[in-house]
This record gives C-alpha cells, sequence and structure tokens, in this order.
C-alpha cells in the first residue's frame, strides 16, 4: 500500500477542514474571553483583519507564522489552538498556567478540583529538633487563635507515661503505632490546628505519608550549628556529653533525612533569625499558600 492509499485525498481534506474549524473557534473564543476586537488583535498580531475573519470563519489557510503570532497576541500556545480537544480556550490556559506553577500550588489546586478537604487548616511543623518547631508552632497558633498540638505530648497522655518510658517498655515499634495513632487522633479532632512533631517521624514511611497526605507541612530547619545550639540552650547538654563526634553525627543525620524533610509543601529557614522574625515569615508563609484562615497581626 501507497502513503498515498494511506490517507485517502478525502479524509485528508476533513481532517484539514475539521482543524480549521477548531482553530477558527478558538481564536474567536480566546479574543471573546479577553475582551478585545478583531481590529485590536490585529494591531496585536500584526495579522491582517481580512486573514483574520477568515481564520475565525474556518476559511483561513493561515500559516503556522501568522498563527503563532495571533496565538501570542491571544495570550495562549500554539498547542493550545491546534490541539484535538473539545476544552475552551480558558480552560487550556488554565492548564498551562498550571504546568507552569511551583509543586505548593499544584498540590492546592489538586485538592479544589478534587473537592477533598483531607488536609483542611491543619499544619505541621516538621525538622530536627532544636529548628524551633515548638517555639513557632505555639505562637503561630496564638497569633492564628487555633490549637496547638505536640505530638509527643499526645502520645504520653495516650500511653498514660513520658516518651522515654514508652520507648522502654514498649520499644521503637510500639512508639511508632501509638505516633500514627495519636496522629490520627489529632485529625479526627481538630479541622484547624498547628502541629509540631518529633524529627523522626519521617522514618516511618507510612504515617508520614498519613501526615503529608492530611496535613499542610513545613519543614522548619536551621544550620546544625544552631540545631546544637538551640538544644543546649534548652539545658539539654546530652547531646554534647562524652561525645565529641555529636556535631559531625547531627550533620550525617540531617543530610539522612533531608530528602524525605523535602516533600513538606513548604520551607521555613531560621537560620540566622530571632524568634520574632521567623514567626513574621511562617505567619506571612501559611497566609500565602492559604493553608490556614485567621488573623495575622
Amino acid at each position: 500500500m501507497s502513503n498515498q492509499d494511506a490517507h485517502p485525498p478525502l479524509a485528508v481534506d476533513a481532517a484539514i477542514s475539521a482543524l480549521q474549524s477548531r482553530v477558527g473557534d478558538r481564536v474567536r473564543a480566546a479574543r471573546a474571553s479577553i475582551g478585545i476586537s478583531r481590529r485590536v488583535l490585529s494591531e496585536m498580531s500584526g495579522v491582517s483583519p481580512r486573514y483574520l475573519a477568515q481564520l475565525e470563519g474556518g476559511d483561513g489557510n493561515i500559516s503556522i507564522g501568522l498563527l503563532l503570532r495571533v496565538a501570542d497576541a491571544l495570550g495562549v500556545s500554539l498547542e493550545t489552538l491546534v490541539a484535538r480537544s473539545d476544552l475552551p480556550p480558558e480552560a487550556l490556559r488554565m492548564g498551562e498556567a498550571f504546568a507552569a506553577a511551583d509543586e505548593p500550588t499544584k498540590a492546592r489546586v489538586r485538592e479544589m478540583l478534587s473537592g477533598a478537604t483531607t488536609k483542611a487548616g491543619r499544619i505541621c511543623l516538621i525538622g530536627l529538633r532544636g529548628a524551633g518547631k515548638s517555639t513557632l508552632g505555639a505562637a503561630a497558633a496564638a497569633a492564628l487563635d487555633a490549637p496547638f498540638v505536640e505530638l509527643n505530648r499526645t502520645i504520653e497522655a495516650s500511653g498514660g507515661m513520658p516518651i522515654g518510658e514508652i520507648m522502654a517498655l514498649y520499644g521503637p515499634e510500639g512508639y511508632r503505632q501509638l505516633e500514627a495513632d495519636a496522629l490520627n487522633q489529632i485529625v479526627a479532632d481538630h479541622d484547624r490546628a498547628i502541629v509540631a512533631v518529633a524529627g523522626g517521624i519521617v522514618g516511618e514511611a507510612q504515617t508520614f505519608d498519613l501526615l503529608l497526605d492530611r496535613f499542610h507541612t513545613i519543614w522548619v530547619k536551621a544550620s546544625p550549628e544552631e540545631h546544637m545550639d538551640r538544644v543546649r540552650a534548652q539545658g539539654d547538654t546530652r547531646p554534647m556529653e562524652g561525645n565529641p563526634q555529636a556535631m559531625a553525627q547531627l550533620r550525617v543525620l540531617l543530610t539522612s533525612r533531608e530528602a524525605e524533610y523535602a516533600r513538606a509543601d513548604a520551607i521555613l529557614d531560621t537560620s540566622g533569625q530571632s524568634v520574632d522574625d521567623s514567626l513574621e515569615r511562617l505567619l506571612a508563609l501559611t497566609a500565602r499558600l492559604g493553608f490556614i484562615t485567621g488573623d495575622i497581626p
């Protein structure tokens, strides 16, 4: 079979006619959506009104170059005008904007379009100890008039004993189960809250996936030196006692967890920042990304 036989002339003519009609309809609809006349589009694109009239009427045998000018003037891509899709230009334009958006914006769009409210107004601060999760979480919750919840305190209340005793009695596996149960309880109890979790939560894949699915997550990070200094400033000198390699180990721990922490919806670096400055940036971040509503001072 020859190439000519593979694509009968009548079928090709029909495809061309359909393409011309489709492009014409989309140019006309795109022009209407931004409220400009054909004359204005002609001035913006450099394509004559006669050509534009033929194009919108489905009779235009316009060149690719001229069609690209029209697309640029309308603020859409050439692909939008010629794609085999019944979507209106507005939807195609939104698709292009979505493709160019950052990941947090895409995540919010997906959630809104799906009608899901799985994350609601819950924010979870993750990261290593000493980043400022508890301090900033409590302050942000007060500013937003939202509950502040420390996951470990919820675990202690559920287990009826301090975390150290839970670990000694039930071991890591028992602790992780209580951790998952406590997280589910927070989701059940609060549609709006600021939550701080232990840095090691990323080590349990299923629990961390649940957290990412049900909370707007923010990785609160700092330099290794500041992590260590802040822990010691809290009166806990254990990280350094009898361990000259403590800083090196901290760096290794941070590096090993970075990929998981980076899965968060946003990042707040508190390195070299005062508590007030970090709080201001945290509140601005949550407002900009629409994580939670509330009056910000």
